[in-house]
């Protein structure tokens, strides 16, 4: 198990490397991640290379016996780069090129780019490859594109688009250009994004972007596979869940050895799961716009996308040890989050925890992105708790490292659906008409959390794995897909697996284009229902159980299919003197299992009965039964075959856990307990229980 922090030497206000390692193994740091921010360092001027500054660096590491996650430079050029070949600069639109003086503003696919790009890697890995201290390597960092409409973007594009459809023919069928006149009789007539209004283009559009990275990272990998040793890995480090609007995580992956990630998350009362002492959410405003994307859910969610991506355990790269974003929004985490976040992801399978960073910068547009340490260069509250953590870690290594998690609850991501649903949204923002461009997220966010509020364990799995193994399937808007994965999803449902969709699901094709047929198309049999119509809701609809017990206040928001019963049977509707002529919810056994379709998108009251009561039907048990509302528990197992229960409790009151059925070991306190004993979580606590095999 692996605990650290991104180190820049290079970014100190004055000498002190020394200093910092011995605070370092103070602190019970054991890995330490360097070199992929400072291009100019390695580079200052075009050809001239300078490493001695680093190499001091990493054998300063080793000798303190810190393993070394070794980054390539690329994300961010040099100034002489941008002067010396002002074409190499992105444009996000057409003819206007992005100015210097950010990161990651410049064409990734640009020949001059990948020249620069590969010399300096080769460079730097055919240099350090043998070093002893590094343990692996990571590749870029958080890519993305951002969409480039460079000429020779644009041209690749064309060429794209020839390789798949053939002839322009078959890509003005495909598109539906006869549509505003907008068909066309050769290649070169084709509309630069920059114009378009065509929902297929747009789609072939992110697909086409997102391809490029997967390019980028896959060509890094390859160049630096050719220096790196059998015992290194590969790894890069996406943005949290859902990641980049460019970057396909799944198939990015396949150039990796492991996966990274970077979950950054809300602190303070973000984190209260405690109704009575819930607050308002705060943190930085990209990451609390959107209530329904922040809170304790999304750490977990974090934790499933990054195991989802290969079905391995990852890293965690880049963490909040303190507060995040700008100089207005301060929250460093309260006493004991830290911890829990640690944990948490333990728990779903991380074999590495770090953040970034180990010190605050004293300058630059991060200065108040905190790290580790503060603007003082001391250890404080924050460092104490990272000390702690750290000699737990060290502690209990062999049994934490490599855990396997249980899932039962497994969900759909779609990437074809997010690019669909972002062009042509099917919710409005919340109290507006107003398109939501995250419908997708939005959607899957919400039903995961239903799952999360009922303590379930969940997994997040990708088409091209096999989600025929989990008991429950959770398909949230599978607007943009092929015949082949609807009729599979029908077959699990059929071979004994209970199939929940929601709204939207199956109601276009892999072309983005609206099926002709009564929806839900494909899996209107199934589902037992169909609809012609559905509408938006300004405003929440409580809806009435029938077969489904629901709790005051259960209501549908935000959408509602018309849905008419065909074989299916109801099990909630709408008590509204229009929609209460349509079910909500429609539930039907096909062959050894079920469909269930949920035509609208469940407040927790509605959606945590709905998540009970599939649960229930796909007979999953839950965990522990009569968990506190601000606890959850997730099961591991570890590679002695022994089990694990991560407990955590989201509040400031204290919590009293019913007894645990066999009793166990209390990991982190070295006492055992019977399993008539209960347990006890303080505020923002956790326990770990061994079970024996």
């Amino acid at each position: 198990m692996l605990y650290g922090a991104a180190y820049y030497h290079e970014y100190q206000p004055y000498e002190r490397l020394e200093q910092d390692i011995d605070l370092m193994k103070e602190m019970n740091l054991t890995v330490v991640r360097l070199g992929e921010s400072t291009w100019y360092s390695w580079e200052p001027e075009d050809g001239v290379f300078k490493l001695d500054w680093m190499d001091r660096v990493i054998d300063a590491m080793h000798a303190a016996d810190i393993k070394v996650i070794f980054g390539t430079p690329t994300y961010a050029i040099p100034p002489w780069m941008a002067k010396k070949h002002p074409e190499v600069m992105a444009q996000h639109h057409s003819g206007t090129y992005v100015p210097y003086g950010y990161r990651q503003n410049m064409n990734h696919a640009h020949p001059a780019f990948r020249y620069y790009a590969e010399r300096v890697i080769r460079k730097l890995i055919s240099h350090y490859a043998s070093h002893p201290a590094i343990i692996g390597y990571q590749i870029d960092n958080e890519t993305s594109s951002g969409q480039l409409h460079n000429p020779d973007v644009f041209q690749k594009f064309l060429w794209y688009l020839k390789d798949k459809y053939k002839t322009v023919d078959n890509l003005n069928e495909v598109w539906g250009l006869t549509y505003w006149s907008h068909r066309i009789n050769e290649w070169d007539e084709l509309w630069k994004p920059d114009g378009n209004s065509t929902p297929g283009y747009d789609l072939d559009w992110r697909r086409f972007q997102s391809q490029l990275v997967t390019d980028l990272l896959d060509w890094e990998a390859q160049i630096v596979r050719e220096y790196a040793r059998p015992d290194q890995f590969i790894t890069q480090c996406f943005v949290g869940a859902y990641s980049r609007p460019e970057a396909n995580v799944f198939d990015i992956s396949k150039s990796l050895d492991i996966v990274a990630i970077n979950p950054y998350h809300v602190t303070q009362s973000g984190l209260e799961l405690d109704p009575q002492n819930d607050t308002d959410t705060i943190g930085p405003e990209w990451m609390t716009s959107r209530q329904d994307h922040v809170g304790v859910s999304q750490i977990f969610l974090n934790g499933d996308w990054a195991r989802g991506a290969k079905e391995q355990n990852f890293l965690i790269t880049e963490l909040n040890a303190n507060s995040i974003g700008g100089s207005s929004t301060n929250y460093p985490g309260y006493e004991g989050q830290l911890r829990q976040a640690v944990y948490t992801f333990i728990s779903k399978g991380a074999n590495m925890v770090a953040y970034w960073h180990w010190h605050t910068l004293h300058y630059g547009f991060e200065t108040y992105w905190g790290g580790v340490l503060g603007h003082s260069l001391e250890k404080g509250r924050i460092g104490r708790e990272f000390e702690q953590i750290g000699a737990e870690l060290i502690a209990h290594s062999d049994i934490l490292t490599d855990l396997s998690t249980q899932a039962d609850v497994g969900f759909l991501y779609h990437e074809d659906s997010k690019y669909a649903l972002s062009y042509m949204p099917a919710l409005s923002q919340p109290g507006t008409g107003n398109p939501d461009p995250l419908t997708y997220e939005r959607v899957f966010d919400n039903f995961y959390r239903m799952y999360f509020n009922v303590n379930a364990q969940t997994a997040i799995v990708h088409p091209e794995q096999e989600f025929e193994k989990y008991p429950l399937l959770v398909v949230p808007a599978l607007y943009a897909a092929d015949d082949a994965l609807l009729e599979r999803l029908v077959a699990y449902a059929k071979n004994g697996g209970h199939l929940l969709l929601t709204f939207r699901s199956g109601y276009g094709d892999e072309f983005a284009r609206a099926r002709w047929a009564v929806a839900p198309g494909i899996l209107r049999d199934a589902v037992g229902a169909s609809y012609q119509e559905y509408s938006n809701l300004m405003k929440e609809v409580l809806v009435k159980g029938e077969g489904l017990d629901l709790p005051e206040g259960a209501a549908a928001t935000a959408w509602a299919d018309g849905l008419e019963l065909e074989s299916a049977e109801a099990l909630a509707t709408y008590q509204h003197p229009h929609f209460g002529q349509f079910p909500a919810i429609v539930t039907k056994v096909v062959g050894k299992g079920r469909v269930t379709y949920c035509g609208t998108l469940p407040n927790m009251p509605l959606g945590e009965a709905l998540a009970a009561w599939t649960m229930n039907k796909a007979g999953i048990d839950p965990v522990i039964e009569g968990l506190p509302t601000t606890v959850r528990v997730t099961s591991t197992t570890a590679t002695s075959g022994e089990r694990l229960l991560f407990f955590t409790n989201w509040s400031w009151t204290p919590q009293t856990l019913p007894a645990i059925p066999g009793g166990g070991k209390d990991l982190l306190a070295n006492v055992s307990i019977s399993e008539s004993d209960t347990l006890e979580l303080g505020a923002w606590d956790v326990k770990i229980i061994v079970q024996a095999k």
